[in-house]
């Protein structure tokens, strides 16, 4: 008989809480971390892990899962990259509550916000809840490769309670007003980890009208705070209008916080237009508050908060031109060989996007500041290297050139446009964002913008980029990068019980080769519901990923264990 499940032999042991590493065994039994030291006892399974970095798993807070949780087991990409615990519903968009006759209403606005298919939604959702407390149940009912929660999202909540005066962006009552409050403190009692919201005007249906939630006032978002405030526990997750006056958005923020007095945390970007010192104004009041005593954290993304373009994918510089609409449906060889022909290309370049939604024209026309990738992921170009300059140099229009960049790798090229955190062409907002005591590293978004964003790979890059190939002034030490992505998004979310290694904790743990970490370039994979789209993003250096005591991953391929399970309510510390 075996005194262990699992031991993990001679590895550099980071608790997770910044302190000096050691060189340790680290003993596992019944899905609790049952010693570190030197470790005597057998187990069923051992891991060689000398010269390998041992670290609690990584928390994901900021994902998107709430579809693909109800009809997949393995919430990838995050789980390929030591993520082992997502909590998702975040942006004030989701699935639940929702009553049978207003499934259509929430499909076009997660089509529309976070690009997820319509079709893919209509043949993978089965709607077996109604209340929120009904869909932790269907939840509960599921087995995941890494353990998931969920958050209350505004939207679904607003179109719950009033029906389509919700997306007609009617006012609420007093009636309405007083519904929400109830029923938020309902999910969060019921188990959700907080409530969600946004006020980015980009978040629109893919026709273009705004989501339910965006024009909400303060008594609105009070209602929620309130039910917070009732349920005596929660986070208020919050995106401020992105491009709105800094000091005013903080200022709701913080009075919502306080009205609450709950944690509160929203997305910081240094967007690429617009006030430039917008983002320092608000680490600036983030610290204001802090000094108060209030609990406000900025989730700050890791690298540009960009999109990839491609014929294969959401969004390239003709997905709106009426003659390729005409070809879209067809597979990526077929539209490949009606492109190469000149007729056809003459044709298209002489037409102009049409669509009802600004943003989609936006995105399209945005293309020309991109940057074609080839076998390695380039997260910060060189300008030289941009569409339009190239274009220029070569004495062609932007259109005419991108024509041909396209077909490239017949048809599987990829573009990369770093939008946000990349107004200098540099990466020192975001190093100087990420170092401020209050920020988390979060806005991965895994579970959403399928064809268009693939940045479920942040633990990866964020170890890789600022903890091994930064230039000794801008690195961040390895304890305090592996507590930025265990210890710091864990207490935020509320998960006491992980996101540290210590005796008696959840045993969730990444056996980590430090030197080999490196992301690749993202893919065209075609298996969601109904032959849906979505990029997948593989990573080198993670030799073990451990939930719950399981090993779900072995040098990045999944073993078949799915130990994880819903999380409800913020969990304790095990006894």
């Amino acid at each position: 008989m075996t005194d262990y499940d699992l031991i993990i032999r001679g590895g550099t042991v980071h608790d997770g809480l910044g302190s000096v590493a050691r060189v340790a065994d680290l003993a596992v039994k019944d899905g609790l971390i049952a010693a570190i030291g030197a470790v005597t006892g057998s187990a069923r399974e051992e891991i060689d892990a000398r010269g390998l970095l041992v670290t609690p798993g990584f928390v994901d807070v900021h994902t998107h899962y709430d579809g693909q949780a109800t009809w997949e087991n393995r919430l990838v990409p995050s789980s390929g990259h030591g993520v082992t615990s997502v909590v998702m519903g975040n942006c004030g968009v989701g699935f639940a509550p929702c009553k049978p006759h207003q499934h259509e209403i929430l499909v076009k606005v997660m089509e529309g916000v976070e690009d997820v298919p319509e079709v893919v939604m209509t043949e993978g959702l089965p709607w077996n809840w109604e209340t929120f407390p009904d869909y932790l149940d269907a939840l509960q009912a599921r087995q995941f490769d890494i353990d998931v929660a969920a958050q209350l999202p505004h939207s679904a909540l607003r179109v719950f309670v009033m029906g389509e005066r919700a997306a007609a962006q009617e006012p609420p009552t007093a009636d309405d007003l007083a519904q929400m409050r109830a029923l938020t403190t309902q999910a969060i009692r019921a188990g959700a980890l907080g409530v969600t919201t946004s006020r980015n005007m980009m978040h629109r249906t893919k026709a273009g009208e705004l989501a339910p939630s965006l024009y909400s006032d303060e008594d609105e978002l009070g209602a929620l705070a309130d039910g917070l405030k009732d349920a005596g526990r929660g986070v208020f997750q919050i995106i401020p209008a992105p491009m709105g006056d800094a000091d005013f958005e903080f200022a709701l923020m913080r009075r919502l916080a306080e009205r609450s007095g709950r944690p509160l945390s929203y997305s910081l970007i240094q967007m690429p237009a617009g006030d430039e010192n917008a983002w320092r104004k608000s680490l600036a009041a983030l610290s204001d508050a802090a000094d108060d005593g209030l609990e406000i954290r900025a989730q700050v993304a890791p690298r540009p908060v960009g999109m990839f373009y491609g014929l294969d994918l959401s969004f390239h510089p003709f997905a709106y031109h009426p003659s390729f609409l005409a070809i879209k449906h067809l597979p990526l060889a077929d539209k490949v060989a009606r492109l190469r022909d000149p007729a056809f290309r003459a044709h298209l370049l002489s037409e102009q996007p049409q669509d009802t939604n600004p943003v989609n024209l936006k995105t399209v026309k945005s293309f020309q500041f991109s940057y074609a990738w080839g076998t390695q992921a380039d997260y910060e170009p060189q300008l030289a290297k941009r569409i339009d300059k190239l274009a220029k140099a070569a004495g062609q229009s932007v259109e005419a050139y991108a024509y041909d960049l396209l077909l490239a790798n017949d048809g599987k090229a990829i573009f990369y446009l770093p939008g946000a955190n990349y107004r200098d062409g540099n990466l020192s907002a975001v190093r100087e964002m990420l170092g401020h005591d209050q920020a988390v590293v979060g806005l991965a978004d895994g579970g959403a913008h399928y064809g268009m964003i693939c940045d479920a790979s942040f633990p990866t890059y964020f170890l890789a980029r600022w903890s091994r190939d930064a230039d000794a002034s801008q690195r961040i030490a390895l304890p305090q990068a592996i507590a930025a992505l265990t210890s710091k998004p864990a207490a935020l979310a509320g998960l006491d019980d992980r996101g540290q290694l210590a005796v008696g904790r959840k045993a969730d743990i990444n056996v980590i080769d430090f030197d080999r970490l490196n992301v690749h370039v993202p893919t065209v994979v075609h298996d969601l519901p109904a032959g849906g789209r979505r990029m997948q993003q593989l990573a080198d250096g993670y030799v073990a990923t451990i939930v719950s005591g399981q090993v779900t991953y072995r040098h990045g391929e999944h073993t078949g264990a799915l130990p994880g399970r819903l999380v409800r309510g913020t969990a304790s510390v095990a006894a």
